[in-house]
């Protein structure tokens, strides 16, 4: 069955239509204010791992958590899913391009306007906030659009997710509110996490199997397979916060590091149950385990902020 077919039987319709305005509520769906929440969080690790007192700058740290979430992020879905249209037409035609609610120059539209809006913004945040901010925007454009389109790839689509999601915005957070570069250890812990966040993106491409598969999209789930796709982002996930505990004790902080072990503990146990039927337990995973994972990032974010 060619991909226009696998089209029309799973949506009853070619995608085209003839709305010429979108519905509001489309346009809010279209930046999924749901995703938001994991750069905001970064941002708010590295404002802590800064060692600096986040309310004395809070001015600059409302614009980094506007910039990271809702303009960046937002930018970055709505860029998606104008490239992935004809891939959303399959795995989930509701979405407001395949739908028609969002008319495709539109969702084009609405991603150039706040690609403009993001570099506006963080040249307001000094070269280091710029400077992340532009390298979100290009690895967001990269991700999703032709010709390099890396989502395609296993390896480098979820790891440039898995870097604009929690490394860049760590990073941000913590050179606005230093004034300058991040000290290393900052970076050694924002390079971790977003290295970890490579397994949390691939469990998040297990929704999308039969599409990528129609479309040449190959993320691990297609070209390893469910289980073995599952095994590899559990170790993704783990090596790193093995690493950041290490590092815990490096710099005296065991009290930090106890907390990590037993929160690693707890995502060990749910992975035991994601790996019964990865491609049915994905999202209830990416609803708990990830929770363990991200309550890590902050605990570790204050055993930073002695070390200065």
């Amino acid at each position: 069955m060619c991909v226009n077919q696998v089209i029309r039987a799973r949506t009853g319709r070619t995608g085209r239509t003839d709305r010429t305005w979108p519905e509001p509520r489309a346009l809010l769906e279209l930046i999924k204010p749901i995703t938001w929440f994991p750069p905001v969080w970064a941002f708010l690790c590295g404002t802590v791992s800064s060692g600096a007192d986040p309310l004395a700058h809070w001015p600059m740290v409302l614009l980094g958590l506007a910039l990271a979430g809702p303009v960046v992020c937002g930018m970055s879905q709505a860029a998606n899913d104008w490239c992935d249209r004809h891939v959303d037409a399959v795995n989930e035609p509701g979405r407001p391009i395949p739908s028609g609610r969002v008319p495709a120059p539109w969702g084009l539209a609405v991603a150039l306007a706040m690609t403009v809006l993001a570099l506006a913004l963080g040249r307001l945040l000094g070269p280091w906030g710029f400077g992340a901010t532009l390298l979100a925007v290009l690895a967001a454009w990269a991700y999703s659009a032709e010709p390099l389109r890396l989502k395609r790839s296993g390896l480098w689509g979820p790891g440039l997710v898995g870097l604009c999601y929690e490394g860049l915005p760590w990073i941000t957070g913590a050179a606005i509110l230093s004034a300058g570069a991040p000290r290393p250890e900052v970076l050694a812990l924002a390079a971790l996490y977003a290295l970890g966040a490579h397994g949390i993106m691939t469990l998040n491409d297990f929704k999308a199997l039969e599409g990528d598969r129609a479309f040449g999209v190959n993320s691990l789930p297609v070209t390893l397979g469910p289980a073995r796709a599952a095994k590899l982002a559990c170790w993704v996930m783990a090596l790193p916060q093995l690493a950041v505990i290490a590092l815990m004790m490096l710099w005296d902080r065991p009290w930090h590091a106890a907390a990590l072990v037993a929160l690693l503990a707890a995502q060990a146990a749910a992975m035991r149950v994601l790996l019964r039927d990865p491609k049915a337990r994905a999202p209830w995973y990416n609803g708990t385990g990830v929770l363990f994972y991200v309550t890590g990032m902050m605990i570790a974010a204050f055993a930073l902020r002695g070390l200065g």
